[in-house]
């Protein structure tokens, strides 16, 4: 029997947890909620309210992320997830922390403050997501989700300003762990999911962008994810504030669409 990954369609801690499931080669199916809605609904179905959440085809119940790796890596141990070796291993586990408690948080943050400047934004992402939502209703209630998902996520213009000084110095980091081996082997492993799937997100806002391309950063992100929901999907501007640019990232134009660097 397979797995159901429960899922927010475009998030990137989800991408990251099918995109182990695929290295295992493990079978599944996706099901899907709408932002923001899914913590009603997950917290009545499961307990738990947030996604992405693994059900194993015995029944088991595995929540997030890094616990859906980690509990990949146990069933498929060949697949590499997480190396062998214990010093390379704390090593990739320290990474895929960092991604997942700074990065992955940062990115959400800005991702919702973005659309909710440019909520039209909102179709690009949504395109291929198997919720029967028309885009006239959709139109309707993504102010309102924005809202709810910028107050859940503690997204203002504090945290704006803040995530994007932040981001150079950590691509700074992401380019520095490649330079190491830690991560952008041949072989994803759990740090290269959860980083990478995180800048993959990041490389559809265009005011970020600039600071991704050319560098190895950019290539571990296409890497992970070859193809991500909204491609080329927050336009210039979306990153800043009314009172003037939120950061260096916003003052740079875009340097194209990621997909044909």
């Amino acid at each position: 029997m397979g797995h159901r990954l429960h899922v927010i369609h475009a998030s990137h801690p989800c991408v990251a947890a099918e995109r182990a499931l695929q290295l295992t080669r493990q079978p599944y199916r996706v099901v899907e909620y709408p932002p923001v809605l899914h913590v009603a609904a997950m917290q009545l179905r499961f307990g738990h309210p947030t996604v992405p959440l693994l059900v194993l085809g015995n029944g088991e119940r595995v929540a997030g992320s890094r616990a859906i790796v980690r509990r990949l890596d146990e069933l498929v141990p060949q697949a590499g997830l997480l190396p062998a070796d214990a010093v390379a291993r704390e090593r990739v586990l320290a990474a895929e922390r960092w991604g997942d408690e700074e990065l992955q948080p940062a990115v959400r943050r800005l991702f919702w403050l973005g659309i909710k400047q440019s909520p039209r934004a909102i179709d690009g992402y949504a395109a291929g997501s198997r919720l029967p939502l028309p885009r006239p209703l959709r139109t309707l209630v993504t102010p309102v989700v924005c809202r709810l998902a910028a107050w859940r996520n503690r997204a203002d213009e504090t945290s704006r300003r803040a995530d994007l000084a932040a981001l150079p110095g950590w691509l700074d980091d992401v380019d520095q762990l490649i330079a190491d081996g830690v991560i952008g082997g041949p072989q994803p492993n759990a740090a290269d999911l959860q980083i990478g799937s995180s800048l993959r997100m990041l490389a559809t806002f265009a005011d970020a962008w600039p600071l991704l391309a050319g560098r190895p950063a950019w290539q571990l992100a296409r890497q992970v994810c070859p193809v991500y929901p909204g491609e080329g999907g927050l336009p210039p501007g979306s990153l800043t504030t009314s009172g003037g640019p939120a950061s260096r990232t916003s003052s740079l134009s875009p340097a194209g669409n990621p997909s044909s660097a």
